[in-house]
């Protein structure tokens, strides 16, 4: 449309669920969404635990308290 005024877009009428029905798709919503939250919070959980855990394995290997050495060795021989 050229012109598209306040009073056009109020006369256009929109489909609008039963209230009851309104209320079951907020709930499903909430309740994906809380899935989502609890998804992401488990995975930044992970995330931190295997920095962590990353960190104790290159100290442990720096200080000597584990041998890498075979490791990278058979590491270079598969390739």
């Amino acid at each position: 449309m050229e012109n598209l005024s306040a009073a056009i877009v109020g006369k256009l009428r929109i489909p609008v669920p039963p209230r009851d029905e309104q209320v079951q798709i907020v709930d499903w919503i909430r309740s994906i969404a809380s899935s989502y939250q609890s998804l992401a919070h488990n995975s930044v959980r992970a995330i931190e635990l295997l920095q962590e855990r990353r960190s104790a394995l290159i100290s442990a290997a720096v200080t000597g308290q584990i041998d890498v050495r075979g490791v990278v060795e058979a590491e270079g021989s598969e390739q």
